[in-house]
């Protein structure tokens, strides 16, 4: 049976983990996401407990064990997540955040409510104590994940517009991490956009954060 030989990408603790940040598996032409997921447990068996836990994308896109990769897709594993592009409304950036900026992207004289979210690195977590967290992202995907949240969101909620901008790279205690801003005619409504978007940012959009701290580091998938 023909075969072909897929180059499957590690991001965050599977990285650590496998020591590198991508593999080669060989397939038979059409075998599935599973069997993939089999082929990189036995290559890198430090990393064969995590895989239950993580999404597979391949060509930019989340799909499951019964999809069938074609010769070429770009594969890569997502360990669970936490969530230089300036698109309209959504941007992956390695500098300080600045909330007007964001704000500025939804601000509209039919909107009565702007509501936002920021999200802070914290001096203590998990009892322990916090020197800063390094973010980093599956950048093309996660980009690509963001304008769809923005845009599920305009599409639920009537005259609603959405920004986010998440932080990449050494983010220090006390320094914003993400910002979501939402404007809506009315406040419950802008409240709603706001949250929605921050709820699916953390659920979906392959980001991860490395937090060192007092007894070593440590990846998560979750937000400051």
């Amino acid at each position: 049976m023909p075969e072909t030989t897929y180059e499957v990408f590690l991001f965050a603790g599977l990285r650590d983990r496998a020591g590198r940040d991508h593999i080669a598996v060989t397939l038979p032409i059409g075998a599935r996401v599973a069997e993939l997921l089999a082929a990189v447990a036995a290559a890198v068996p430090a990393i064969a407990s995590a895989l239950p836990h993580c999404r597979v994308a391949v060509a930019l896109e989340f799909v499951g064990l019964e999809h069938t990769p074609r010769p070429g897709d770009e594969i890569a594993l997502i360990p669970p997540v936490s969530g230089g592009h300036d698109g309209a409304r959504v941007r992956l950036v390695r500098a300080p955040l600045s909330l007007d900026t964001i704000v500025g992207l939804v601000r509209d004289p039919e909107a009565g409510g702007l509501a936002t979210f920021c999200g802070q690195v914290r001096r203590r977590s998990l009892g322990k104590t916090v020197d800063h967290l390094e973010y980093e992202a599956y950048e093309d995907m996660a980009l690509r994940v963001m304008d769809a949240i923005v845009q599920r969101v305009t599409d639920e909620i009537t005259g609603a517009k959405v920004a986010i901008a998440h932080r990449l790279g050494t983010v220090a205690v006390g320094e914003t991490a993400v910002i979501v801003a939402a404007s809506a005619p009315h406040r419950a409504e802008a409240f709603a956009a706001c949250r929605m978007a921050i709820e699916a940012l953390k659920r979906d959009v392959p980001i991860w954060k490395r937090e060192l701290g007092n007894d070593g580091t440590q990846w998560f998938g979750r937000g400051p």
